[in-house]
């Protein structure tokens, strides 16, 4: 029989390495409903026209990144790449935006697929959790979001997180400064990848996101957005700044961020996570500010701004850089039983404790005292209960402390509170 592999960027999660992407998920979840978010799910796939209308026929997901096949009625479909298009036309179809209540605040958790060279932490499928912040053009409005990503990220374990933001103006301010990048890449193009020269007729914005270290130097000395700026603009930019600033945010301008999605307008940003040697280990999430999006997608014109992490990046790193802080899959109590005769009991008693709230487990063999004890060691047990004829008769069993190996003795009506004291004290 044949042995299948999975396939090329995706990898199975499982024991600690699964619980902990659930736990960061979990965590992120929490952190924006403080902060007044709603969780809303979209389908996985959508038709192509949506992403390739949103994202913009520049942008690498469109050109490069999308899993797009025909269904059996001969529709072109997508497996979403991102989700903020699929959640726009969420809105739109089901009228969300027709409330007093603008700002809708959204948050979203889920699979999402990309077609690109599989990388450490990064996946053809992986996991996608974010915000979008849907109809208030306000400096607030993007403080707030930029500043909840901000600190989600802290309150995960990431002690050192920089934003890198930047302003590509409204649009009055691009077409500007694209008329610009044309001028002066204009004597340059053709000695420059594919990838630019095809970005120079479609929007040459996108060449500054250009990762070729030859075509890196001549963008170098490109002109820089925030000399064409508008009044308008710049004043929204240096508004974010300073609700930033009174956060205790850390930022740097970074004068060539465009992000790599077409809908973008004001403010992009990367969260970049920097380690305690002073390495920056790369942008960790990213969003932006967009205007146009929902409009696009058939409902009214909206400002908006959100941001995305991808979980299992997330996840890959914490476990590098704070492995003290790593859970491990681990049992509360294990029931070791001896004796054939004691094994209902041990069974009752097992269900009693999973009903009270106890992660606990029992093997279903008989095998003797030792064999369970290394069972309940590579199953992270903290407690074992000791079960046999004489704990059966007298009511009472025997409590182990794996950790310290104290082991006391409980009757039946007080083991639930006795392990409840025991438990706290361990944590």
């Amino acid at each position: 029989m044949p042995i299948y592999q999975p396939q090329r960027g995706t990898y199975d999660a499982f024991y600690e390495d699964q619980e902990n992407i659930e736990k960061i998920a979990s965590l992120l979840k929490q952190i924006a409903s403080i902060y007044g978010y709603n969780p809303i799910s979209v389908p996985v796939y959508e038709t192509t026209e949506l992403f390739a209308r949103s994202a913009g026929e520049s942008s690498d997901i469109v050109t490069k990144e999308m899993f797009t096949f025909l269904d059996k009625g001969g529709r072109s479909i997508t497996l979403r790449p991102e989700w903020t298009a699929g959640v726009m036309r969420a809105i739109v179809t089901n009228k969300l935006y027709a409330t007093k209540d603008l700002p809708l605040k959204l948050s979203y958790y889920g699979p999402t697929f990309r077609y690109e060279r599989p990388q450490a932490g990064r996946y053809r499928q992986f996991n996608q959790m974010g915000v979008e912040n849907v109809g208030v053009s306000s400096p607030y409005s993007d403080a707030e979001t930029i500043t909840l990503g901000y600190n989600s990220l802290k309150m995960i374990g990431f002690s050192h997180v920089i934003l890198k933001i930047n302003s590509i103006g409204d649009e009055e301010s691009r077409n500007a400064y694209k008329e610009a990048l044309k001028e002066y890449f204009s004597s340059k193009i053709d000695t420059m990848c594919p990838d630019c020269q095809r970005r120079y007729k479609i929007n040459p914005l996108r060449i500054l996101d250009c990762k070729d270290k030859d075509d890196q130097e001549i963008i170098k000395d490109a002109p820089k957005m925030g000399d064409f700026l508008n009044e308008n603009s710049k004043k929204y930019f240096q508004e974010i700044l300073t609700l930033l600033d009174n956060q205790g945010v850390e930022y740097e301008i970074d004068d060539s961020l465009v992000r790599g999605l077409d809908y973008y307008s004001h403010v992009v940003f990367e969260f970049h996570f920097i380690s305690k040697e002073g390495t920056n280990l790369g942008a960790i999430g990213a969003g932006g500010h967009y205007d146009n999006l929902v409009e696009e997608v058939g409902g009214p014109k909206l400002s908006s701004v959100g941001f995305a992490f991808g979980i299992e990046r997330l996840n890959t790193l914490l476990k590098e850089i704070s492995p003290e802080t790593y859970s491990k899959c681990f049992l509360d109590v294990f029931v070791v039983w001896l004796g054939k005769d004691v094994e209902s009991y041990a069974y009752d008693t097992l269900q009693n404790l999973r009903l009270n709230g106890f992660k606990a487990d029992m093997n279903f063999e008989e095998k003797s005292f030792k064999s369970q004890i290394k069972i309940a060691l590579r199953k992270q047990a903290k407690f074992i209960l000791i079960i046999g004829e004489d704990e059966v008769k007298n009511n009472a069993f025997g409590l182990k402390n794996l950790l310290n190996q104290e082991q006391i003795t409980v009757t039946k009506d007080e083991l639930i509170t006795k392990l409840d004291e025991l438990c706290i004290e361990e944590e």
